[in-house]
């Protein structure tokens, strides 16, 4: 998980832009994000140390947090990215759920001014990263039902939902797993079980258990029937209260997040080896098949794996026009046969008989000088 980086890259190069600028300059861009992601970064001349940050983002849980906004706990970890530099405006402007001030005079002069502006570049993964923890640190105990609580449906990818439910003794993450190409499926599959044997190795007893099954779990039960058709199972996580303790509950709250964005790129990247390999193959037969193909005492090449239909086909004519030339060797060689015998045989009592007829006949002279 750790390949993916939560700062976005975009904005990251806007505000290092706006921070290495030698002249004060006049900012005000909206950028777009997948997953409906939306910053405005304004800078004004008349102030050239001051930069506002405002940022949109949907929220992992619509029934939660929409009521009130981002709660305390987010604008704490939210001003614990910098407290020199980052401060929160309130109220936020329209259309957002948080605005930042950013004072990049408070900026220190080294490599660590890059960290801290890397640090607000992932001001939305913070704003995510602290939903999903409030939500496995504060679940309402007035839902449960037989020691079990209703599922929570999270948002973090447009049209990937997740699911976590808290039990008494740990917190089960339900991922329903869709993809489009029925390859992808069989990789992901083989993808899935070999996890849950690695996961079930005493090397790896420290990490949360890992399940699939092609049908939905019981803790989904009464979901809705668009949430729970997959063609690629379900994948199951159970951590205990040890995985959420300290710094290890902001490496499990972040690859919750990522897990789709994970197995979509193993899913490729197998793919794409799976192609190469292929076409590594190919290339070694086009080439075998070149060393053998003779013709006229010239060496005829194949040039890429598309012409493979074409050399096919001819070798093909080839091979026939060969066996015709055998045929026709055979024949001659079948009639040069001789028998000790069969001429004197031939002569004697296969020689055709003359007949005579008793009628003459007189071969007409013709003179040229006649008229």
């Amino acid at each position: 998980m750790a390949s993916f980086e939560r700062a976005s890259p975009a904005l990251k190069e806007i505000l290092l832009r706006i921070y290495n600028a030698e002249k004060p300059i006049e900012v005000d861009h909206h950028l777009y994000e997948f997953g409906s992601v939306e910053y405005h970064i304004k800078s004004s001349v008349s102030e050239p140390q001051v930069t506002y940050l405002s940022i949109s983002t949907p929220f992992l849980s619509q029934g939660v947090f929409l009521s009130y906004g981002l709660s305390p706990f987010t604008l704490k970890m939210v001003r614990q990215i910098s407290t020199d530099v980052l401060h929160i405006v309130q109220p936020a402007n329209d259309g957002y759920q948080l605005t930042l001030r950013l004072d990049f005079s408070k900026l220190p002069h080294n490599k660590e001014s890059l960290n801290i502006i890397t640090e607000v570049s992932s001001v939305q993964a913070v704003i995510l990263s602290s939903q999903l923890k409030e939500m496995l640190q504060n679940v309402n105990s007035g839902d449960s039902s037989q020691g079990m609580y209703k599922p929570i449906k999270l948002i973090y990818h447009p049209k990937e939902p997740f699911y976590v439910i808290r039990q008494p003794q740990k917190i089960v993450a339900v991922f329903p797993m869709r993809f489009k190409d029925n390859s992808d499926v069989i990789i992901a599959t083989s993808f899935f079980q070999e996890l849950i044997d690695v996961v079930s190795l005493k090397k790896w007893a420290k990490v949360p258990p890992c399940n699939w099954s092609p049908i939905p779990p019981l803790e989904l039960r009464g979901e809705p029937f668009e949430d729970l058709s997959t063609n690629g199972g379900f994948v199951s996580f159970d951590i205990s209260s040890h995985h959420v303790e300290g710094k290890r509950l902001d490496k499990i709250v972040w690859s919750l997040l990522n897990f789709y964005a994970y197995v979509k790129h193993h899913v490729k990247c197998t793919r794409g080896f799976i192609q190469r390999r292929m076409r590594r193959r190919l290339d070694n037969l086009v080439e075998v098949l070149e060393k053998s193909r003779v013709e006229d005492g010239q060496i005829k090449k194949v040039q890429g794996w598309r012409k493979m239909r074409k050399m096919v086909a001819s070798k093909s004519k080839m091979i026939k026009r060969r066996w015709g030339d055998l045929g026709q060797k055979i024949k001659r060689i079948r009639f040069r046969i001789k028998i000790h015998g069969f001429a004197r045989f031939r002569r004697r009592w296969l020689k055709m008989p003359s007949f005579s007829s008793s009628t003459g006949y007189t071969k007409l002279q013709t003179n040229g000088n006649n008229n």
